[in-house]
Formats: C-alpha cells, structure tokens, sequence
C-alpha cells in the first residue's frame, strides 16, 4: 500500500479497486445450523453514535454497524468498503472515492456521498462535541478541520464534498501519503442525517437506529446485552455468515471467564485472559488462547495542568522506578512487551529507539530514581503524594498494586489508588480531575504516526495536556514528509524528546488475548486487534 501511495502522488493519479471479503469459508466445512455467537465486550458502551464513540467498547460496536469507505480483512490489510475505488490527483491533495452503487441503509435507502460529507462535518462541529473531531485534522490532514474545530470556521469550509451520490471528493491541507489507511477509524462512517435530525440523541435507540454495516441493531438492555442481527441491505451480506450477535458488557475478567467455561460466551473482550488463570488455563484448554501482538501502549498519564509533576526529575524518578519485565511477564503473562517508548516496534515500516536509562539494570534504575527524588526535595520525612486513577478491572488494579509497591521502594512516595466505572471514568479523565491516570491507546491505522501523534499538543486524546512547541513542529513536519525513510527518522526525534521530557510513563505493549472457542473460525491476526463477526463463522460442533 505505501508503494503506491508514493508512486500516486509523484505520478498521475492511478485508480485503485479493492473488494472487501467477508467470512471466506474453505470448500468442504460442516457449518453449525445456527450461526449465533457471543463476544465479551468489557464494559458497558458510553454511546453507538460513530460521532461520538471513545473507547473500544464503542467502536467494537459501531464497526458492526456501519461501514466506512475502506475496511479492513480479518488480517488487518485495508480494502474498500463502500468506495469500490478511489485515486489522488493533483500531488495527493485531492483524493476521489467512488461509491459502490449497491451500498444501502439498513432501511433499504441508497448510500450516498452526501451521508459521507454530513457525517464528516458533523465530526468536526463544535456542537457535536466529538471526542474524535480532531482525527480528520491530525489524522487525515483534510482541509480545514482544524480550523474548525478550533472554532475558525465553519463546517461547511471542511474539505469534503459530494460530487453526486457516488463520488465523493476528499481535499487535503497538504498530501498525506497513508491517508486511505486513516479512513478505517470507526467515526468516519457515513450517518443517516434524516434520521439523527428526526430522533436527536436517541437516533441510536434500537427502534430508531439506521446503519449500512453487516449487522443491524436488534435489542439493547443497558449492562446486560446488546443484540445485532444480520443486515439484509448490506452490499455484501452474501457473504456474511453470521446471523445473530450479542455483545455483553461483563468488566470483571473472572466472571467473564466462568461464563466462557460454561459455554455462554464464544469469545472473550480484548484482553479476557485472567493473569491469576492464566496456568490453568494453558493446562486446561491451552487451544483455546488466542495471543498475537498488538498494535498499543499501556501507560500513565501525568496532568500537566498541575505543579506536583512540573518538575522532570519526579517524572523520570516514577518512571525508572517501575520494573516493567515484572509487570509483563509475572502479573500479565500474556504476551504483552515491556515498554520505554510510545511506538511498538511492529508499527509499519518503524525502528525505535532505545533510551540510555533503559540499558541500565533495574537496581541501577531505582537508585538513580531515589536521588532524582532527594533532588527535587523528597524524602520519607516530606513524600511525594498523589493519587493513581483507574477504571475498574481486575487487571488495572493488579497492575497498579504492582506499581504502588515499587514506589513505595523508594521510601519518598506515597500513593493512593482511585478507581472508578468506565463512563466515570471516561469523564473524569476528558475533565482533566485527575493527578495521574491509566491511559491507553491502540493504533487506530497502522503507521507510527497513529501512536506518536498523542502527544501533540492538539491531539484529542493528550489527556496530561503536554506541550512542547519543538515536538508538535517536529510531527507537524513528519505528516507531510512523503518519503517513508525520512519520515521514520522523524518520528525517531520525536519519540527522544518524549524520552527526555517523560510526559507519560510507558508501562507495556499490547498483545491481543483473547479466549476463542475452537468452533469459532475466521478471524486472523489483526496488528490492531480488531475482530469483526462479519468474518466469523461457526463450524459444525
């Protein structure tokens, strides 16, 4: 995909056709008669409008729901969605995506580039309050949406326009050579304006709900299951073998797990690998652990709005105190990597980079954290305090007792552990009342950019709101590097700033884990985790 990313944007536009696969089933395999499936989905979603969605146990629901202009296969490769093409002209800045015909609402009405451009500008206006309304600024470069978000101009000045109901027309404020890989986040679907002017905040309701993905809305029971079923208007429903769905919102990893040893559970949320079951689960059905990694960081995020970590010295001191190899390897056990930057070394085509503290024995780290701590004036007479907020999981907390004792090692800190429920603390943290905060993020495209752009002072989702003027120009400048080997390099500086300033503190990298029955088949190795049950299918058992 880069190599002719590149080439189209040195070159004339080239046109290129993908058609998106659903669940490809082998010649010869015996299907279950009933292809009904359940997932663990963690926590109870905050909301289904694509506009608004925040974690992932929002876009694993809206992915089923609706379908942008690409996708991706089970294996994490982009493919078209509704655009059955698309090619750039004018050096890259101009981008033009051709529409499938065939593509519908759930409702049997046509899908059309105008529901692209309302969807995109309403991502973008201010009064949609959209967590993601910085991507297709940040992200995707399109013109004019930083502009708009910030509050200088209006909606109708973003850079996309129908040209009819199957052209739509993407302008950039410079060439972004990954751009198509952006477009499969999970807000920027199509949205039906009809429907969302006619119902409000409860367009998502199941009875007025309309989408153009694999699967519609069926029933939703606020913290006890959401259902989907097949979606006859989907273009590609032929293909679609999975007939119903249920998601079920279960945060405590031990009971999500009895359910999946009594069979009501087919497949576990991201991460549903109890770390204390973990031996018995390798000697009991050791089959049925699904592990590969993924494409995110685990981290702490400090909140440079406050004066307790202004000082770089504590910041680095709480760092270099954590033995990560403890964490990763004896609490987790799961193939998570012990991290000391923000981008995992399978982001395409990206080396990082190693920092000198992290050559450094983990004794020879906590020492040189407890003389960090002396210089900026703590001791066991005058400790450092503040309290660590998490959302409710078992293995949050786990991992947070772990920290709290290396901490405490130092004899000059003195932490409080605060957790709270997902939409609690979702809130907690968009408000910035928080001293240090779990943070996560996992890609939400494969480039490196997807994980190093965090940071940037305009990110959305800069939690800690760190700001350094030299690493934004630095980012800035990498978007719009062409050159795929001069924009590694970019990136590289960046990640020795972060590196020296400790904005955060890098705990790990994901694995995807899960737990997988052995009838449930399809889904392949997604770098970002993401498995659609429009690839699934359940064998005969």
């Amino acid at each position: 995909m880069r190599d002719f990313l590149k080439t189209s944007l040195v070159a004339i536009a080239l046109a290129l056709t993908l058609n998106a696969q659903a669940a490809d089933v082998p010649p010869g395999t015996k299907l279950h008669a009933m292809q009904h499936i359940v997932i663990g989905n963690g926590a109870e979603p905050a909301t289904i409008d694509p506009a608004r969605v925040e974690g992932r146990p929002e876009s694993n629901l809206t992915v089923e729901l609706f379908e942008g202009l690409v996708t991706q296969d089970a294996n994490g490769k982009v493919m078209g969605g509704v655009a059955e093409k698309w090619e750039s002209k004018d050096g890259g800045k101009v981008w033009v995506f051709t529409l499938r015909k065939n593509a519908k609402w759930s409702d049997g009405s046509a899908v059309t580039a105008s529901d692209f451009e309302y969807g995109f500008k309403r991502n973008v206006d201010p009064k949609t309050a959209s967590y993601y309304s910085w991507y297709l600024g940040k992200a995707s470069n399109v013109l004019n949406a930083t502009a708009i978000v910030e509050g200088k101009k209006p909606p109708s000045e973003l850079g996309i326009k129908a040209i009819n109901d199957t052209t739509l027309q993407i302008t950039l404020e410079h060439p972004v050579a990954y751009l198509v890989s952006t477009l499969i986040h999970g807000s920027l679907m199509p949205q039906p304006r009809k429907v969302i002017e006619k119902f409000g905040d409860k367009w998502t309701d199941p009875a007025n709900i309309v989408g153009n993905g694999p699967f519609k809305l069926a029933e939703r029971v606020v913290n006890e299951r959401i259902v989907m079923v097949k979606n006859p208007h989907y273009w590609n429903n032929a293909k679609t073998v999975i007939e119903q769905v249920t998601f079920l919102p279960i945060v405590n990893q031990s009971a999500e797990y009895q359910r999946y040893r009594a069979n009501a559970i087919d497949m576990t949320e991201d991460g549903g690998v109890p770390a204390d079951l973990l031996s018995q689960i390798r000697k009991e059905i050791p089959d049925e652990i699904a592990l590969w990694p993924q494409l995110g960081s685990y981290y702490y995020n400090y909140n440079f709005k406050l004066k307790i970590f202004e000082d770089v010295r504590v910041r680095k001191a709480l760092s270099l105190a954590i033995n990560r190899d403890v964490i990763t390897k004896q609490i987790l056990n799961t193939g998570e990597v012990s991290a000391y930057g923000m981008t995992p070394d399978i982001a395409d085509g990206y080396k990082p980079i190693v920092n000198d503290w992290q050559k450094l024995s983990q004794s020879e780290r906590e020492a040189q954290a407890k003389q960090l701590l002396l210089d900026a004036g703590y001791n066991a007479g005058h400790p450092l305090k503040f309290p660590l907020l998490y959302n409710t999981n078992e293995q949050h907390k786990k991992v947070a007792l772990a920290i709290a004792a290396m901490w405490k090692r130092l004899g000059a800190v003195e932490v409080e552990l605060v957790n709270q429920e997902w939409k609690t603390f979702l809130d907690s943290r968009n408000r910035g009342d928080f001293v240090l905060t779990r943070g996560a993020w996992v890609a939400d495209y494969n480039e490196a950019s997807t994980m190093i752009d965090v940071f940037h002072s305009k990110h959305g989702s800069n939690d800690g709101k760190y700001n350094n003027p030299k690493y934004d120009e630095i980012i800035d400048k990498a978007k719009i590097t062409l050159d795929a080997g001069e924009r590694t390099k970019l990136y590289q500086a960046a990640e020795q700033i972060l590196a020296q300033d400790f904005p955060a503190i890098y705990l790990y990298h994901y694995s995807n884990r899960r737990l997988i029955k052995p009838w449930v088949k399809g889904y392949g190795r997604n770098p970002l985790g993401r498995i659609q049950a429009r690839d699934l299918y359940i064998v005969a058992h």
